[in-house]
């Protein structure tokens, strides 16, 4: 019996092949961005699940609470003393570890690079994350003070075939490290990915950090602070106990409780990639909505190919209605049609999914390059993925052919072959409502689309407060015998600079350094209740970046005591109570800055504009400056080659790395932009299917309304007249479609320009544009059909009556 169905569906597929074809390659396409969406997302939720104890691992934050208890910055990493302090007075922690990435100069031989990846861990590090060693030994690699620990690749790099084991290396110029061990990288579905590890027991030396420091340094919150906890414990109630820690160990300098500013919270390790949303995450993470979205899309466009499968398997039904009462009369039994259609369905699935397979193996590089991702097509061949595949196969075969397998083998074999049946189905209602469905989900990507494309625009036009084309960023590498005044000197005589400044961060960054601030009030200096971030710069880097005052002046060599004073943005002056021009020449103090506020600069946007305008303090120094700003002007590849010439001559053996300051400020929307593209993509492709499907069903109603066509011409109706009739009906339901899309991406791209401090407002013309878009592409579509019917010669469509 089997065989004969499959025999049957084989003959229908062969016999309506145009229908065949719109229906697989429709299918096809729909499973075929599922199976991407769904690797993508199963990459994304696999993030960390590495490590064999990653229910028990939990990384320590640190929020920082305002004046009014709100959150005014929140950190994934936490102060140096939090570790050994958590592992004395919590006998629940297993192991805590800290690590801190640094990054540096690593010279071996001729071999010199800076590295980014360059972290210094405890030596109990392997005991809490699953590391696999190729060489050294795990319980002593980094425990001794000036060791280093190279991942594989960095070991090929810098030593090829030499076996590195006690070699030793220079890291920034200044210390000898040797070498205790190699490991193999950490997988990509890593929050974090050290290319070198350090023994932490060198920052012991006073000349990195000092053991003091880490003792008693509580501002520096630079650490990450991992905790393995015991099995069965209860991370809600080590946080319970965390206020009462910090109250017992950190010093209250101003007589406050430290647990009335400062929250300690536990994440689980494997929640840190999409769950976090901490102002300095090791690397970038993703965002839990984002994969509900792609989810969602992945099942739309699945939706829309079953869809295309019912609307015209619910057109063909009025055909097959016969076929039905025929096979009912001859006594088949109900389950036996029921099987016979669903083996159709089956079949016509399983190709589509062959194909499928192939769009995926031809589609996977362009994902990964797009995403960054090393997805791989044998990730396919995982048990759970190989279980949700046979899943949607059978379910899309179910949806796709529950139509005629359920509805149309209900009929009363009578009715059926006087004809009433058929009649009733050409009538389409179940048709329209899918033929809307699909059309309306189509519609909503558009705008989603129209609106996100809006937003990047007008991010990218946005007049953030100044100049970031064309400016050169180099990471500071000097050090006390460096005479940056002649460096300066040196690259603005080249006449490819414009200026050089220097800060401890630069803008695309984040404002992560705050200390206390106070100003006059009366009398007596008072400590301020706003939250102020603080930024250390030089001389010319206001200059530098061609940054407005709003009020008095920039720092000036032409006053020594310049060093002690401070100059605000526009909204820490608000915030403060006062205007530009009251706040110049008041006392005010922030850190070690103890002087009076000499300028106010027009507000200008130093981070993302994902955030509101922060309350900034820059204060005048001379050292611990972490970037030059070099503007060029003229021929920028001339320019690059000018400043490497005299970096160079100043930093000799040092390599040349360099960054532009708006490629820094385009990554920091790589996620918008990724948002745009896909949507963009998939919009596409769901317009596409949506159009086979309507291309299929105007080629059945042309089918069916031949001899009607035929009757028309021969009274006298024009071929226009007959495309317009023809169209009208699909143009009605692209229209509802519209209406019910528009109010259902409107509360969904609202909430997602939440997510913006500025943001575009909702036009109304993105709704029209997108109607007017799908109904241009629909009326081509139904067109085809609807002007070759309209042509056809009305004597061959009569000639049988």
């Amino acid at each position: 019996m089997l065989r004969n169905y499959l025999l049957i569906a084989f003959r229908n597929l062969r016999k309506h092949k145009a229908f065949s074809f719109i229906n697989i390659v429709g299918v096809a396409v729909g499973l075929a961005c599922f199976l991407l969406i769904a690797l993508y997302v199963k990459d994304e939720l696999s993030y960390d699940r590495y490590n064999t104890k990653a229910d028990r691992i939990y990384r320590v934050t640190r929020t920082f609470l305002s004046s009014e208890g709100t959150a005014s910055l929140k950190l994934a990493q936490a102060a140096p003393p939090f570790g050994p302090l958590i592992k004395q007075d919590f006998p629940e922690a297993e192991e805590v570890v800290r690590t801190i990435d640094n990054g540096g100069l690593i010279r071996y031989g001729e071999h010199s690079f800076n590295e980014d990846e360059v972290f210094f861990a405890e030596a109990n590090l392997f005991k809490v994350f699953d590391f696999k060693l190729t060489s050294g030994n795990p319980n002593y690699a980094l425990v001794n003070p000036f060791s280093i620990m190279f991942s594989r690749p960095m070991a090929e790099k810098y030593f090829g075939k030499e076996n590195p084991m006690g070699k030793i290396v220079r890291i920034n110029d200044q210390f000898d490290l040797t070498v205790t061990g190699v490991f193999e990288p950490l997988p990509n579905q890593a929050h974090f990915h050290p290319n070198f590890l350090v023994s932490f027991s060198t920052f012991n030396d006073n000349r990195i950090y000092g053991a003091e420091q880490l003792r008693t340094n509580w501002g520096n919150n630079s650490f990450n602070t991992y905790m393995l906890l015991k099995p069965g414990i209860d991370p809600k109630r080590i946080e319970a106990a965390f206020p009462a820690f910090q109250n017992k160990h950190i010093p209250a300098g101003d007589g406050s409780k430290p647990s009335t500013w400062s929250v300690l919270n536990l994440q689980n390790v494997a929640d840190i990639h999409l769950y976090s949303h901490t102002d300095s995450e090791v690397e970038p993470t993703g965002d839990i909505s984002y994969i509900y979205l792609f989810s969602a899309i992945g099942l739309f466009i699945l939706l829309i190919a079953c869809i295309n499968y019912m609307n015209l398997a619910t057109a063909r039904s009025a055909g097959r209605a016969k076929e039905v009462g025929m096979r009912k009369v001859v006594g088949a039994l109900r389950t036996q049609l029921i099987s016979q259609f669903l083996s159709e369905s089956f079949v016509l699935v399983v190709f589509a999914l062959v194909i499928a397979i192939l769009l995926v193996v031809l589609g996977l590089p362009a994902l990964n390059d797009f995403t960054n991702k090393k997805l791989a097509l044998h990730q396919l061949l995982d048990p759970v993925f190989l279980t949700i595949l046979l899943s949607i196969t059978l379910l899309t075969g179910l949806v796709a052919g529950s139509y005629p397998a359920f509805f149309l083998t209900s009929f009363r074999p009578l009715g059926v072959l006087k004809g009433q049946i058929a009649s009733n189905l050409r009538s389409g209602k179940l048709r329209q409502v899918l033929v809307v469905t699909q059309f309306a989900i189509a519609i909503a990507l558009i705008i989603s689309t129209a609106i996100v494309y809006n937003q990047m625009k007008y991010i990218q036009d946005y007049r953030l407060g100044y100049a970031k084309d064309q400016v050169l960023i180099i990471y500071d590498v000097s050090d006390s015998t460096t005479n940056h005044e002649t460096l300066k000197e040196q690259l603005i005589q080249t006449g490819s600079v414009r200026d050089v400044g220097r800060s401890s961060r630069i803008p695309s960054g984040r404002l992560l350094d705050s200390q206390g601030a106070m100003a006059m009030k009366g009398d007596t200096m008072a400590p301020v209740k706003i939250n102020l971030r603080g930024l250390r710069v030089d001389y010319d880097f206001i200059p530098a970046y061609q940054i407005q005052m709003a009020a008095g002046r920039n720092f000036s060599r032409n006053y020594s005591t310049d060093t002690s004073m401070v100059v605000l943005n526009e909204t820490a002056v608000r915030q403060l109570g006062w205007t530009p021009e009251q706040a110049i020449g008041k006392p005010f103090q922030y850190g070690r800055a103890k002087g009076q506020i000499i300028g106010v600069t027009k507000d200008f946007h130093f981070e993302s504009l994902h955030q509101q305008m922060a309350a900034l303090a820059m204060v005048m120094s001379t050292e611990d400056f972490n970037w030059l700003s070099i503007p060029l002007k003229g021929d920028v590849p001339t320019a690059v080659k000018n400043v490497e010439s005299v970096w160079k001559r100043f930093f000799p053996g040092r390599p040349f790395d360099y960054q532009f300051l708006d490629e820094r400020f385009g990554r920091l929307y790589a996620r918008e932009q990724t948002q745009q593209t896909l949507f963009s993509v998939f919009a596409g492709i769901a317009i596409l299917i949506s159009c086979l499907g309507l291309f299929g069903l105007s080629m059945f109603m042309a089918e069916q309304r031949t001899k009607e066509i035929g009757i028309r011409k021969v009274l006298g109706a024009s071929e226009i007249s007959l495309v317009a009739l023809f169209s009208k009906d699909f143009m009605k339901l692209v229209l509802v479609a519209l209406v019910i899309a528009s109010p259902v991406a409107w509360y969904a791209m609202h909430n997602w320009l939440n997510d913006f401090a500025y943001r575009t407002d909702i036009h109304w013309w993105v709704f029209v544009l997108a109607g007017g878009l799908t109904v241009l592409i629909a009326l081509l579509t139904v067109s085809f059909q609807s002007v070759k019917a309209a042509l056809t010669n009305p004597i061959k469509s009569l000639r049988s009556e």
